[in-house]
């Protein structure tokens, strides 16, 4: 059974930094894709960030270009977010997602992914 396992969420102060992870485990993939999705209460989920572990191209929403990183260890199957100058709008709790096919289009949309982590959440205080 394939799992996506994140860790790393936490509270931190406008400004702070945090590093996220997310563990892929029980598939044979040997390219596929990768994203962060966050949702925001009573809110959708809505893409962050995205990579394929294949080419190791990397996509982002406009709202954290600049101050996000995603990227990935295929030998550890992980893929990791490091967020800097978190603001307070980037609280929210965040999911890792994985799907083995996608087009580019489809990056940021969560309906074609189809594994998910349980989430973690992210505290940004002014």
């Amino acid at each position: 059974q394939i799992q996506a396992v994140e860790s790393g969420g936490g509270s931190v102060q406008a400004g702070g930094s945090l590093r996220l992870s997310c563990a892929l485990s029980g598939h044979t993939y040997m390219k596929y894709w990768m994203a962060w999705f966050r949702q925001f209460p009573g809110q959708e989920r809505e893409g962050v960030a995205a990579i394929y572990t294949g080419s190791g191209d990397t996509y982002y929403v406009d709202s954290v270009k600049g101050r996000f990183t995603i990227s990935q260890d295929n030998a550890l199957n992980s893929m990791y977010l490091q967020m800097d100058n978190l603001q307070p709008e980037d609280t929210a709790t965040y999911y890792c997602a994985a799907a083995r096919r996608l087009v580019v289009s489809w990056v940021f949309m969560g309906d074609h992914y189809d594994h998910w982590g349980q989430g973690t959440q992210v505290n940004v205080s002014s």
